[in-house]
């Protein structure tokens, strides 16, 4: 019997020991290729003609022979404005990406010896930075099949003490407005694509602009994508009849959410509010690489971020300048 990848060689190409070994001047190489493979150039103009002019306190700065401005290798990036040493900032995406279902802040700030906010920002911008490569991505096409589904996360009411003063927490009525969806779509053999709504039905838009025309849906028996089928050719399971019935199944969508679930019952605890998007993005990246090496995930995880431009939910986050 063939050995499965996790278990495998192949999947572990980098350690945390290798990362923490690593020289400042290491780590500040591995972030310059990354970003600039062909080269460092401007950031402000894009010119070619650059050279080092470290701070005093030996920081690394790049100052343009055409603008005169000086930069950074995290300048306009999501890591613009770092207090950290880039060797702790590789550390922390090793450790964020060798998580199978996720990495909690606390365990985080603790690995890092960081506060905890320090560590909550930093993982959310690395979620930012996998949720790069899933935007205004398309599934499907003619000979395609993608699997839809939904699962709710987050507005727990808590029952009530005596037995007389429960009520069904399944009504609308007796619901916080907290409640919303995860709707994924995901392609077999392709990519997976979440969004957060407040119903199942509301996505049917969202996924019409994400399916390509001529794709097969499957889905399961829920109302919510009665619509799909003016717009798609669409299959249906009954789960209560079976989990896979002629040929028809949602199971790759299932298995989303079975990551996704376990995340927020074992690491988590609490992935609902505005940042719900951010939790759902990570478990697809998590599930489109989940065959590629810890070290290959590391680097593309890096790329990404020094690809991003400035945090769009926390740029400005210590000073106060946004409200999230």
């Amino acid at each position: 019997m063939s050995q499965h990848f996790l278990l495998s060689a192949k999947a572990r190409t980098l350690s945390l020991v290798q990362v923490m070994r690593m020289s400042d001047a290491e780590a500040e190489g591995a972030f310059r290729n990354l970003r600039w493979p062909e080269g460092v150039s401007c950031v402000h103009c894009q010119c070619p003609t650059v050279y080092e002019a470290r701070r005093p306190s030996g920081a690394l700065r790049f100052r343009c022979k055409a603008c005169r401005k000086d930069f950074s290798i995290t300048s306009g990036t999501l890591f613009a404005f770092h207090k950290m040493p880039l060797r702790q900032y590789l550390a922390a995406i090793a450790i964020f990406v060798n998580e199978v279902k996720g990495k909690s802040a606390l365990a985080l700030s603790r690995d890092l010896g960081t506060q905890y906010k320090t560590a909550y920002v930093l993982a959310h911008k690395v979620r930012e930075a996998m949720a790069f490569e899933l935007k205004g991505m398309h599934l499907g096409g003619a000979g395609e099949t993608v699997e839809v589904d939904g699962g709710y996360f987050g507005g727990y009411i808590k029952p009530a003490n005596h037995k007389e003063n429960r009520r069904d927490r399944r009504l609308a009525k007796n619901q916080n407005g907290k409640r919303r969806v995860v709707v994924v779509i995901r392609e077999r053999g392709g990519s997976t694509v979440p969004a957060v709504f407040k119903s199942e039905s509301a996505s049917l838009g969202w996924i019409g602009s994400r399916v390509a025309p001529g794709t097969k849906v499957v889905a399961d028996e829920a109302a919510s994508w009665n619509g799909l089928e003016t717009r798609y050719e669409v299959a249906r399971i009954d789960h209560s009849q079976a989990y896979s019935l002629n040929g028809v199944y949602s199971n790759n969508a299932e298995s989303y959410f079975s990551r996704m679930r376990r995340g927020e019952i074992g690491h988590h605890h609490h992935v609902s509010g505005p940042y719900l998007v951010r939790y759902a993005q990570e478990s697809a990246w998590r599930e489109d690489n989940r065959r590629v090496s810890n070290g290959d995930q590391t680097r593309n995880t890096v790329a990404l971020a020094l690809s991003s431009k400035p945090s769009v939910d926390f740029c400005g986050y210590w000073q106060r300048h946004k409200t999230v």
